[in-house]
Parts: C-alpha cells; structure tokens; sequence
C-alpha cells in the first residue's frame, strides 16, 4: 500500500518501473551533451594520479559477455577513484595489427592474401578493424563505461607504431634482439610462427605408432650374448609426419633399461614400461635378457626405420615414464625439447615441410603432401618395412592456434628473437614489486617467466608493424642501431607502417648511409612483422609515456586471468628490457565467464549469453549489478535465472531509492534539516547503520572486493531499511504535520541516506544513480552530475556504541514480536499488524531493555501494546521465546480504525469535525492548510 498517495502528500516524479534500456540511452546523451567525463578530469586537475592502463581487445568482432565484464570491472574502479578524489582518467584502447585481424578480413571479404599486394591487403585490414573498434566503442559506451572515446588509443596510428619500433631500438641496442634457427609454434593454415600466447589447448585424436628402429652401433654397451641381428629401439610417437626428420633416440640417464627378447627380436626399453608396451602391442610372452641403467647407452646408433640415415642414442631429463616406451623420438627440426637436446648433442635440424605444412623435396616420397594427410601413408611405409611394432589412437590435449583452431606444428624456422634470458632475472625482481590481486597471479606469472624460452616476435604476415631490420646486399648481415631505428620511427610518425612496403630500403635509409659490417651501400628490407603481442606489449611507452593525462608506471593493469602468459607478461618483457621495471604497480586478474553450470560458453551447446541481448532485455545496470555481485577471482557465472536474480535485486534497490526520494519531495536541505541532537533514537541508529556501510563498503572498494559492497548494501536495503527503518517511519512521515521536528528529523536522516547511498552505489549502478541524482532534492551548489560528486565523508560521530548495542537488543526483541504476529495472521487473528493489540509477558534483559522504548506501539507496528513484567505471569495460550524471557499474546485491537493512520483507536469517531480519525488525526488536520 502506498500510504503517500493515501494521505496526498507531495509526489516525485521519479519512475516506479526502471525501463532501463529506454532511458539509460538518455543519461548517456546527457554524459555526452554537458560534457560530464572532460568536466571531471578538469575538476581533478591537481590532485594525485590513479591511471588505470586499459588493456586492448582486439578490433574484430562485437563484443563478448567476457569483454563486458572486463570493461565494466574497470569502469567501477575508475570512477570510485574519481569519486574518491584522484585524478583517475581512462584512455581506451584497441589493438588493431596481427593475425587476428588478419584472418577475420580475409575471412569475411573473402580476400585471398596471396595474390593481393601487402599494400592493398593491409588497407582492408585497417578498414576492417577500425569498423569493428567503432562497434566495439558503441557497446563501450552502451554498457556505462565512462572515458575518452574520442580520443583512444589504437595500435596502428603512426604515433603509435613509431613509439613500437623505439621499444624494439631499445632492445636491440642492450642486444636482446637476436635472429636464429629455432623450433617454434608454426599454424600451417595461417602459415606463420606463432607465440607461446597464441596457443590453446584442445582434445584432438591422434594416431599413436610404436616404431623399430635397427641397431647399427652399439659402440661396445650390448650385453654379452646378444647378437646386432634383430635388435632394436622402440620409440612411441602420436606425429608420425616428423619420422622423415628423426635423427636421435632419447633416453633418460637415470632410468633402468632393458632388453626384452620377444619371440626372434630383441627390444629397447625402459624396465618400467615394458608391461605397457607387451599389452597396448599384444606382444605375448617375454623375456628380460639383461638391464642397464640409461646413461651407459649414450652413443649408441640406431638406423632410421626407411631413410639412409642414423639416429644416434642420446640423455635427455625431458624423457619420463609416463607412457611411451622411455625411448623418445627425437627430431630437432619438429620439436623445441628435440631442438634443444639437438643443439646440444649438435645434431642436424632437418626440416622438409614448407611453411603450408606441406613435404619438401626433403620428404622424399611423401613431397607435397600435407603433414597431417601423411600420417597414414608414412604408418604404411614403416609396415611394409617390419618397422611397425603397433599402432592405435589416442585423445590428448593437443596445441591449436589461437586463431583458425587448427592443430599447430613444431618447425625450425629462422626466426627474429627476444633473449628473455637476456634480462629474466631483471624479470623476476621485477614481479616481486609489483601488488597482485589476487595474489596468486605473482606465482602464476613468476613460474611462467622464470620457464619461458625466448620470445619469437617474428610473425610472416603483413599486417602489422615490420620489424625494422636491413640486410646489407654485399655480406648479408642485418643492421640495426641508432640511425636506422631512429629513421624508421619518424618515418612511422610521419607516414604510417605502410611507408615500409611503400618505400624501397635506398629510400628510407639515409643518403649516403653505408654497411657498418663491410661498407657497402645497397640494402634489403626485413619481411616479417611484430608479434602482436609486441605491439600491445609497447602500450606503457606508446600510451602511458605520450599521453600527458597519464603517467607511467601505471598504477593497475587489468585483465582476465590468460593475460599472465598475454599483456601482462608481454608488458612486463618490453618494459623490463627497455626501461628496467614493470609497467605496473598492482595487477588485477578475473577470472573467464562460464554459464550457470559452470560449463564454458559454446555455441554448439547453446549456452551463450551475449552483453547486447541482456542490455536490450534488461538493461546495462543489471549486467553492472552482476558483474559487482560476483567474485570475479575465480570463473564468474552467468545464466537467465542469475540475470532475474540480480533484476530482483536491483527492484530493491531501486524501490528503495523511490521510497527515499517520494518521501523528500516537500524537503528542502538547506532550509528543513535538523542538528543531530534533535534526530530521535531511531534516526540516530539509521545514521549509525549507515556510517558501518560506508566503511565497509568504502574498505570493500578500496580492496576490489566488490562482492562485499554488493551483500553489503543489498543488505542494508532489505533488512536495515526497508524491513525496519522505513517501515517503523510510515507512521511519523504520514500523519505528523508536514513541518513537525519529529517528520523533519525523519526527513534529515533519509536524506543522508539517500545522498550517501546514490554516491557509494554510482560506480555500480551508473545509470540508475544519476537518475537518481538528477530526481533527489540537492542543497545549493552541489554538481549537476552524481559523477562529479565526491565520495561521502566518514561520520565517526554517527558511532554511538552505547546506542548501538542498545537497538541491536531492541530488534532482536521485535524480532521475536515479529514471530508471534506472523503466527496470528497465519490463524487469521489478525491482518495487517496495525489490527492487533499485543501483550508483552517480558522478564530480565528482556524488560529492562523494552521499558527503555520510547514509543514501542510505533517500533512494532502495531495499534496497542501493554508492558508486563514477568513472563510467568503470560497465560498458557501465549507465544514463548525459545531463547529470551519473553511471551507474547495477540489479539484484534480496540476500537476503530483511523481512516487516516489506519491504527485502531477508542477516540475515532469522537471529533465530530473529523468523524472518521482519530484524536492524534483530527488535531493535525486542523493545522494542515485549508
């Protein structure tokens, strides 16, 4: 019942329904329109920086329920430190180069990259992204998030890309740059290298063959009695494209060996798999003809199973137990543990696969096919051969590129290098600085870093930023120092990254510029491109360093947890090696959105939710709401039933806040508040209950706890006002002359409430808050936005323990009231409360604390209560407490009910001017305005 309209008191205009996805794209007119962001960086001019560095997602596709988390986590951070009186701008970014955007324009044009000319296909790539960023920016600026949108950050502007080939000079000249021959990530679709960051894992069936390889040398290890005829190694493999490139067998030094004779052959193996071995190939019976610890086979040759060529025995700690035969196939070209034990070992790197996957020459009868379509004809040849012991298949976690999906290959390329062993240690050091949040992501990060091989950052594509390297035509050795990095970045400023293909090496090399190796004069241009993660990895020197209203190191970098082996780390390598330290103070982690199961979010299973769907549904608040309640710590569900969830608790929310504003709408605060010392008992505890608020929900901002604030104030909303302080006002704020000090006080409390609670809750409830803020009453002088509001000022005078523990005794009193009257409306005694009498049997604490209640009908809600002391004194047929001396009686009230107040009394009917009222009634009506 809304007793307001009841008793025609003064309305607001503040809606009943949210309709947030019709009026939230008004307050986003209104941001825009009175220029609400550019107005609260002006009013922070001079206070202390928090610099949120905004890590770019990539501009091609809409945004994810993943993305909007990201977005809005970092929305609420941002503006609570603007709230909280930092000069906290928020400069977004995108990252716009690299195999992402790549292979989504040549997707989606249909666009066949090889026979267009790299300048034409890095035209529509830029177009491609820089439509897909404005989608993205729309959906940005759609969900509340609050910043310079006219002015991000993109990676391929030349500002930008120039600063990028600064971070690589500075590399190079502490020689962390290096090219060389290794084994790296190679995608055969996309037909690039690809980073360790670019790699996801997925299940993938493989073919799983057990190999003979024949004893050609046993350089005087074989056992005493054991014949060359018939002896051989068996290795285990799920690649059977990478035998042609086998050149080695390894094994462990530590681990015991056998040699196991089944019927006329004699195998190679480690003793703890033999059982495995005899069972997956169904071997039958067997017999061990001696043992030998690892390391005294090192040397040994084997012949290849159908190539002229050796493959020599060699230790390797990489070679475990757990499946297999503990003989591992080793190919240095194909794998980047083979091509380390093969540098050491100087092993030749053969390689015959191009970079389409496709067999070389090399491949002998297997050139031109596909690696993987050559599994089954290389299987037939080691059969036809007798040099296949067995075969089957196996799932397994299998590395795919990050983009296509594809299954990956190893390949040993010659690849452009950064020497994290260069500067790993600095690395280390440097993590320890920084604050993790949680703080598992300083061992995450720590162990990556401290495994991590060198960073291939040579991509062979087009789109993205060259790696500015020339090749002198007369010795071909490559050049990079200072002239040459310093023309290529003003180049880049000047024109742009297309200037590289544009350009000719004589035409941006300086005039008389000369081979530093041997003197010559005519170059050649380096073809491959930055690693993409080198692009986003220089965003601390291209944005932080350059944008005036930022300052580097950044005081939080935030993104979801697989940004460890990402940005984090890749902002951490090139700010280490180029500057000495992390680009970080504190570093914040989230955790990935699955649905309400638990279950990753996939089309084919149909689970997906998409951010645009909810705001159009519901609204931005709610997904704001949501994203708040959760602990984003850990994985952060999401389905329709929590999104109803979070709808029903932004109702009470909201309600609330109608409550509080239809209740001020004749309160004026500069003319109408009252002095504290003139707030009843109940005020001062509402104001008390607020004060504890404000400090939790203050300490749960400042720790990134924002599931707390969500419990905290929903709670305060449910329970503190709605089910206790609101509700016991009803009577005060309805029927007491509209100046009275007590309806005044009452007034002066709410007011407080509501201007705190609009302020804590803005960063969350960004839309509904203005709302709010643009509906409430405001003293002079306050700002025309709740965004340039300031946070609320803590009130420690507001603490009154003596009376806090007094009402915390009283509610749980009322409490125990509250039970026996639920139980008299359930029989049908009564209906509303203010129907009942009740009779109060008290003893104790118990009394002593309810003879201290000034107005205990009016705590209660009921129309008459009668104190008694002694609880024996209750008859059999009262409500007993379980755990205080209290018993209760209920029964109908007295008299008649107040047409006005609707509590039952014996003087209505007795004013014969208002014969409906009651005294109390009656006598206010008479000083209301005629």
């Amino acid at each position: 019942m809304d007793y307001s309209k009841t008793l025609n008191l003064p309305q607001t205009d503040f809606p009943m329904r949210a309709n947030l996805p019709e009026r939230e794209p008004q307050f986003l007119e209104y941001w825009t329109k009175n220029r609400i962001y550019e107005k609260k960086i002006s009013k922070a001019k001079g206070k202390p920086k928090f610099v949120l560095h905004d890590g770019p997602p990539y501009a091609n596709g809409n945004i994810h329920i993943g993305t909007a988390l990201n977005k809005i986590l970092k929305d609420i951070i941002v503006k609570y430190k603007s709230l909280r009186g930092y000069d906290a701008p928020y400069v977004p970014g995108w990252d716009t180069h690299g195999l992402p955007i790549e292979h989504a324009a040549i997707k989606i044009l249909g666009l066949n990259r090889h026979e267009l000319n790299p300048l034409d296909l890095r035209r529509q790539c830029k177009e491609y992204a820089l439509k897909c960023l404005d989608m993205q920016r729309e959906d940005f600026k759609r969900l509340g998030v609050s910043g310079d949108w006219d002015n991000p950050y993109i990676t391929l502007t030349p500002e930008y890309e120039a600063k990028q080939i600064e971070v690589f000079g500075e590399m190079a000249k502490k020689g962390y740059i290096y090219k060389g021959l290794k084994s790296v990530y190679w995608c055969t679709s996309c037909e690039t290298a690809l980073a360790e960051a670019e790699i996801e894992y997925a299940e993938k069936k493989s073919h799983a063959i057990y190999v003979k390889f024949p004893l050609i040398d046993d350089k005087g290890s074989l056992p005493v009695g054991i014949k060359h005829e018939g002896v051989y190694a068996v290795i285990w493999t799920t690649t059977p494209w990478t035998i042609p490139a086998n050149v080695a067998i390894a094994v462990n030094p530590e681990f015991e060996y056998a040699w196991v004779q089944v019927n006329n052959e004699i195998y190679l193996l480690a003793s703890g798999l033999i059982d495995a071995v005899v069972k997956a190939n169904g071997l039958g019976d067997y017999t061990i003809l001696a043992t030998v610890k690892g390391e005294a086979l090192e040397g040994m040759v084997f012949g290849h199973p159908f190539l002229d060529r050796e493959s020599v025995v060699v230790l390797g700690d990489h070679v475990t137990l757990e499946q297999g035969t503990g003989c591992v196939h080793t190919a240095p070209g194909h794998g980047q543990e083979d091509f380390e034990i093969g540098m050491k070992y100087n092993l030749p790197v053969i390689n015959p696969v191009d970079h389409s996957g496709r067999f070389t020459a090399e491949g002998g009868k297997f050139a031109g096919m596909l690696v993987h379509d050559a599994n089954v004809p290389i299987i037939k040849e080691l059969a036809e051969r007798n040099m296949l012991l067995g075969k089957g298949t196996i799932r397994h976690q299998y590395a795919h590129c990050w983009r296509c999906k594809n299954p990956i290959i190893y390949r040993a390329t010659e690849q452009w290098f950064a020497s994290v062993e260069g500067f790993r240690q600095m690395a280390l050091e440097a993590i320890k600085e920084v604050e993790w949040v949680p703080s598992w992501g300083e061992e995450r990060i720590h162990n990556m870093v401290a495994d991590r091989q060198d960073w291939c950052i040579s991509r062979q594509r087009v789109w993205g930023v060259p790696i500015p390297i020339f090749y002198c035509n007369q010795c071909n050795e490559h050049i990079v120092n200072d002239t040459t990095i310093s023309v290529v970045a003003e180049l880049f400023r000047r024109e742009g990254s297309d200037a590289w293909w544009a350009k000719s090496a004589a035409e941006i090399l300086p005039q008389g510029f000369a081979c530093p190796h041997c003197g010559h004069g005519t170059f050649r241009k380096e073809t491959d491109i930055m690693d993409v993660w080198f692009d986003s990895g220089s965003s601390h020197a291209a944005v932080l360093e350059e944008r005036p209203e930022l300052h580097w190191p950044a005081d939080m970098y935030l993104e979801g947890s697989d940004q460890h082996r990402g940005w984090f780390q890749s902002s951490l390598l090139t700010a280490v090696a180029s500057r000495g330290r992390a680009p970080y103070k504190t570093v914040l982690t989230h955790g990935f959105v699955v649905d309400g199961e638990g279950r990753k979010m996939s089309k084919s299973i149909g689970n997906v939710i998409y951010p645009q769907e909810v705001i159009k549904q519901y609204g931005a608040d709610i997904l704001r709401l949501w994203v708040a309640s959760a602990d984003y710590k850990a994985d952060i569900r999401i389905s329709n039933d929590i999104l109803k969830q979070m709808a029903e608790v932004y109702r009470k929310i909201r309600n609330t806040f109608r409550y509080l504003i239809g209740n001020l709408a004749d309160f004026d605060p500069d003319r109408d508040c009252v002095g504290y010392d003139q707030l009843t008992e109940l005020d001062r505890w509402a104001l008390l209950r607020l004060e504890r608020v404000r400090e939790r929900v203050t300490k749960a901002y400042d720790e990134y706890e924002f599931h707390l604030l969500y419990h905290t104030v929903h709670n305060f909303c449910a329970v503190d006002l709605s089910a206790i302080y609101l509700d016991i006002l009803k009577d005060r704020l309805y029927t007491a002359v509209p100046h009275a000090i007590e309806r005044r006080a009452a007034q002066t409390a709410m007011y407080e409430i509501l201007q705190t609670l609009v302020v804590m809750l803005a960063p969350i409830l960004t839309f509904t808050a203005e709302e709010v803020w643009q509906y409430m009453p405001k003293r002079a002088g306050m700002p025309e936005s709740v965004h340039l509001a300031e946070w609320p000022a803590a009130r420690p005078d507001y603490l009154d323990a003596r009376l806090e523990a007094k009402w915390d005794r009283i509610l749980e009193i009322r409490s125990e009231i509250t039970k026996a009257l639920e139980n008299a409306r359930r029989s049908k005694v009564i209906g509303h409360s203010l129907d009942a009498a009740v009779d109060i049997y008290a003893g104790g604490k118990e009394l002593a604390t309810l003879k201290e209640v000034v107005d205990l009908a009016a705590v209660l809600i009921v129309s008459r209560v009668n104190l008694i002391a002694g609880v024996e004194n209750a008859p059999p047929e009262a409500f007993r407490s379980a755990d205080m001396e209290l018993a209760i009686v209920v029964a109908p009230a007295q008299g008649d009910k107040c047409e006005r107040c609707w509590i039952y009394s014996e003087t209505v009917g007795q004013d014969a001017e208002y014969a409906t009222l009651c005294q109390r009634c009656a006598d206010v009506m008479r000083q209301l305005p005629k």
